[in-house]
């Protein structure tokens, strides 16, 4: 193991060296970009608003089954509490507008309804059947909220002063800084010994337990850590609609598109829930506008392309045998050896 960790942080080094000279450059581009534009009017502003959303939900999804190996579903029922957290505090005044306690709030509510499902979830149950016990975990959430009364507006929803509105900049900027500060703590996290104690958990549970890792532990650790990270994305989802209603955040497709965009871009990789969200964020937007009539279908055919040609991810092309890999898989059958 000790040799294992010193090879993980060689490694660490180097591709933090490589990310803050690629990424650099270009988080300075988007910091500049919105004055470069009206961000009022830009589609793009609002497009990257949402792709950040995306990046910092993909990473969350990504610690948890990526590194941790529990395939988890229940990303809507984190986003939901998180936009209701902030919702119900904001009417009730305890909170206001953009408020930063209210979004730590929101994410630390999120994280403690990972621990408490967590427990039992991730002690009995492995696998398909955890996914899909956090699978139904959203949708309790969602018939919850449904019947929740005056406190959550039942079906309705709550409604939220939009007044308060001035401009997209702050939403901009704080979905970005949300992104940002999700990859610092993944890149903390994994390049630690909890990230190696994931690692070693996803391998081999059995053998993790005989090495001293408690695995319980660390499994709860990866699912509060990426449940607040939804979380926080919920409350900034409430104060960007200024409407929240049950079907809107417990839908199922916060917790899909999270899981498309890493395996997109390459699970158990730093920077694959990245490039996966901007590439098929890109790619369902430009077919929303340029093929609406049948959007559904290019979106899914291109996503089992790419999962034909490129089953490790976008950022397998990166690898040595990165090119070699994607020529196999265009071969549709192996020949044998014995005739």
């Amino acid at each position: 193991m000790v040799v294992m960790q010193a090879n993980m942080i060689k490694k660490g080094r180097h591709s933090w060296k490589a990310a803050c000279f690629g990424g650099l450059p270009v988080l300075c581009v988007l910091c500049l970009f919105p004055f470069m534009v009206d961000s009022e009017e830009s589609y793009l502003v609002y497009f990257l608003f949402l792709t950040f959303i995306y990046v910092s939900m993909a990473q969350g999804w990504n610690l948890v089954a990526g590194y941790a190996g529990q395939a988890s579903l229940g990303q809507h029922a984190f986003f939901g509490l998180g936009a209701y957290i902030t919702a119900i505090a904001w009417k009730a005044g305890w909170i206001g507008y953009m408020d930063p306690f209210g979004m730590l709030m929101s994410g630390a509510g999120a994280a403690l309804l990972a621990i408490i499902i967590g427990i039992p979830l991730l002690a009995k149950l492995r696998g398909d059947y955890f996914a899909l016990g956090t699978l139904g975990l959203g949708e309790i959430m969602r018939v919850i909220f449904t019947q929740g009364g005056s406190l959550t507006g039942g079906p309705v929803g709550l409604m939220l002063p939009s007044s308060q509105y001035q401009s997209m900049m702050p939403y901009y900027f704080i979905s970005l800084t949300i992104a940002v500060f999700t990859l610092l703590c993944m890149t903390l996290l994994i390049k630690s010994r909890i990230g190696l104690a994931f690692v070693a958990i996803r391998e081999d549970e059995e053998a993790a337990g005989a090495n001293g890792i408690h695995v319980l532990k660390f499994k709860i650790t990866a699912f509060s850590v990426g449940a607040f990270f939804t979380g926080l994305c919920g409350s900034l989802f409430a104060y960007y609609s200024f409407h929240i209603h049950p079907s809107g955040v417990f839908s199922l497709s916060w917790a899909l598109m999270p899981v498309l965009m890493t395996i997109f871009g390459g699970i158990g990789t730093l920077m694959g829930p990245v490039v996966g969200a901007f590439i098929l964020a890109s790619v369902f937007e430009l077919a929303n506008i340029w093929l609406p009539e049948i959007h559904p279908l290019f979106s899914g055919a291109f996503i089992v392309l790419v999962m034909l040609f490129l089953p490790q991810g976008v950022m397998s092309l990166g690898k040595k045998d990165g090119a070699v890999n994607l020529l196999k898989g265009m071969v549709p059958f192996n020949r044998t050896s014995s005739e």
